[in-house]
């Protein structure tokens, strides 16, 4: 995975490296929907640096998780 902040490679692939799999449709297609997001934006939600919309804060909660291990 290629994405413009190299942080975002690292946080991103350590999250599908570990759920992808496991993800049932409805929640591939928040994480496809996350995919398209803007990575300044998608660091702050990660980091708590910013609030993120409703329909990714379970996502960016568990993303989160994987990030801080």
């Amino acid at each position: 995975m290629r994405r413009g902040i190299k942080e975002m490679d690292l946080i991103l692939s350590a999250y599908a490296d570990a759920n992808l799999e496991t993800m049932n449709e409805d929640a591939l297609a928040r994480y496809d929907s996350l995919l398209h997001e803007n990575d300044q934006d998608l660091y702050q939600w990660v980091t708590g640096q910013a609030d993120c919309p409703a329909p990714y804060a379970v996502l960016i909660r568990d993303i989160s998780q994987v990030f801080q291990k």
